[in-house]
């Protein structure tokens, strides 16, 4: 299915006729926008709308994309995606990828007291420090955020929002999936979630996009009980599509009492840092299938 086009009937079909005046009675049988509504109120022909939906048009103007995006009342995330995805047919992105550099593992080691990790535009954890491999359960390198969410059944019960969480995985998929539709891992992640997974399918059905850069995230771990944190995410500048995540307490907190309890049930087990090595493989090689992560 064209992106462009599935993105644009999944938004028509949430908007109210009656919110942009259009009047419904109870033979009204469309949920949402019919396409010559959208067509009519933004200000394009009717065939041209029709064949944008249907794939068939190409290269949309910018202002006919900020008219849908106003008829469609899409928020910010929303209108950079349906550009991005506009210009995936002129322009393809190169898929990211390289090494975390050991300058940058050396920074993530500077952060104590808060679990901080690196994670990729297909939520891979490349790097942990110590605190975020005890709040996993496990080495960060290895870890994919969305398999662990939606694949791993016993590990639910650590996201205490659960449900919440699911939502900006897919979003933030969406969105990944919009920069880079020639990665073929990328691809193969959404695939193996989409098979192991119904909710996965319901959400991606969806088609619906979230930037999540900070938040409330809640964790229940089986050793020191729930942990409310705030999230940070950090975009590195760099064109690598990767990202530092912190997740940190309120000063005074019973989640920062939680989180130095387990620093020091960490230390009385004698457990190792869960960062990359200093000369770490390629992010590019590729992972085994089948095949887990706002």
């Amino acid at each position: 299915m064209d992106d462009l086009a599935g993105f644009l009937r999944t938004r028509r079909s949430r908007v109210d006729p009656a919110v942009v005046g259009i009047p419904v009675d109870s033979r009204r049988r469309v949920e949402g926008l019919r396409r010559e509504e959208v067509a009519h109120l933004s200000g394009v022909s009717v065939d041209y709308y029709v064949r944008l939906e249907q794939g068939r048009a190409t290269q949309p103007s910018e202002q006919v994309l900020d008219a849908l995006a106003r008829v469609l009342d899409l928020d910010e995330t929303e209108r950079d995606h349906l550009h991005r995805l506009a210009r995936q047919r002129r322009r393809r992105a190169r898929t990211p990828g390289g090494r975390v550099r050991p300058e940058l593992l050396r920074v993530l080691n500077l952060v104590t007291g808060a679990p901080a990790l690196i994670m990729d535009h297909r939520l891979d954890a490349l790097a942990g420090n110590r605190l975020a491999g005890l709040l996993f359960g496990r080495p960060m390198p290895g870890l994919n955020i969305a398999r662990h969410i939606f694949l791993d059944e016993a590990e639910h019960g650590l996201y205490a929002d659960w449900e919440n969480c699911t939502l900006d995985v897919v979003g933030h998929l969406r969105l990944a999936v919009g920069k880079y539709p020639d990665d073929p891992r990328l691809a193969s992640l959404v695939g193996e979630l989409a098979m192991g997974s119904e909710r996965f399918r319901r959400l991606w059905a969806r088609a619906d996009v979230r930037a999540r850069t900070h938040g409330r995230k809640a964790y229940r771990h089986p050793l020191v009980g729930l942990l409310e944190l705030h999230q940070e995410n950090f975009t590195l500048p760099d064109e690598s599509g990767m990202e530092v995540v912190v997740l940190s307490a309120p000063p005074g907190s019973p989640a920062e009492d939680g989180l130095r309890l387990l620093d020091r049930l960490g230390t009385d087990d004698d457990t190792p840092p869960a960062a990359a090595p200093a000369d770490p493989a390629p992010v590019a090689a590729p992972v085994a299938e089948p095949r887990d992560q706002v």
